[in-house]
């Protein structure tokens, strides 16, 4: 049974073909709403039909333009909390932010829980997010949500590739990341290796990289949760190389690609780029990439999580949960 009034999908501008594929998913139209920015850079929202009594999703990532894009989220969320909306749901994609999770020197702001605090404000009744930086970051909302990785869709991708690859081995590229990328290993049966970054004596740039584990002669999926300006990534394909990696295979959910991390990664001797749509990638960045580049759209995922919560039905049960 039905405790809301239909679904109702919004989306900003942030990421317009994802929200499309979205709705396509779940069989329902985007409702349609002005964005609107003035010359003094001020946004105006304005939505075209009443959501009085709706169940409703806002989709909108906020990667770059981050302020733009989580001023939108923000305004689109309290407009339909004032036009009477049953309940809001702000699905993100990609959170800005997420870094910001503590204070880990003195004098600095915990971004990330100021951000959770701004959705709820806003209106929003609940979240979902998609492979946040930190996972305590949900524990800086305080209304309910859910959390999901697009390491499930990745990994069945990578689960098909690696049947072509020599001795594949799963490497995270830092140890941060070391339990996603265990499990990841271990739904496509490889082994995993990690690379270890550390100090070298008082200089807070440098950097020395070990690998723990064995790449010799063996195909390497380098695993991470985003790329961002490409350095790590850089350093990591370069370390396996050197220690003898066949193929090299880089794969993240959230591809940021700012500054000129695109031209990084365009030099670089990888085979592959795997990832998903919850940023959108320029086409004269996908350009520079050309076919070595895969996105993995997660539209089937959050579409099952819309439909799943409107009907009140398990997410946990799509991932045997």
């Amino acid at each position: 049974m039905k405790v809301y009034g239909g679904i109702k999908l919004y989306a900003g501008t942030g990421s317009p073909e994802l929200a499309q594929k979205v709705a396509d998913y779940i069989k329902e139209p985007l409702c349609g709403r002005d964005i609107i920015q003035f010359p003094n850079e001020n946004l105006f929202v304005k939505l075209h039909s009443s959501a009085r009594g709706q169940d409703v999703y806002v989709l909108q990532t906020t990667s770059a333009p981050v302020h733009r894009n989580l001023m939108e989220l923000l305004i689109l969320l309290q407009t339909l909390k004032l036009d009477s909306a049953a309940r809001i749901t702000a699905v993100i994609p990609y959170l800005a932010y997420g870094r910001s999770d503590k204070k880990d020197q003195p004098r600095v702001p915990i971004t990330a829980r100021l951000v959770a605090d701004m959705i709820e404000v806003a209106g929003a009744d609940r979240y979902v997010l998609l492979d946040p930086h930190a996972g305590q970051v949900q524990g800086f909302f305080s209304v309910p949500g859910d959390v999901l990785t697009g390491y499930y869709l990745i990994s069945e991708h990578l689960k098909k590739l690696s049947a072509e690859m020599i001795d594949p081995v799963v490497v995270t590229v830092d140890l941060g990341f070391a339990k996603k990328g265990r499990n990841v290993a271990a739904y496509i049966g490889a082994p995993i290796a990690f690379i270890e970054k550390r100090r070298v004596q008082n200089d807070a740039k440098a950097q020395a990289l070990t690998v723990i584990g064995e790449v010799s002669n063996r195909d390497v999926i380098l695993v991470d949760d985003e790329i961002d300006t490409g350095g790590s990534i850089a350093q990591a394909v370069n370390l396996v190389k050197e220690n003898g990696a066949r193929n090299v295979y880089v794969v993240c959910v959230h591809p940021i690609f700012s500054s000129n991390a695109i031209d990084r990664l365009a030099t670089l001797p990888v085979k592959q780029f795997i990832t998903t749509d919850t940023v959108p990638i320029p086409l004269e960045k996908q350009s520079l990439l050309k076919d070595r580049l895969s996105i993995l759209s997660v539209s089937p995922l959050l579409g099952e999580v819309i439909l799943r919560a409107h009907e009140g039905r398990s997410v946990g049960e799509m991932f045997n949960e």
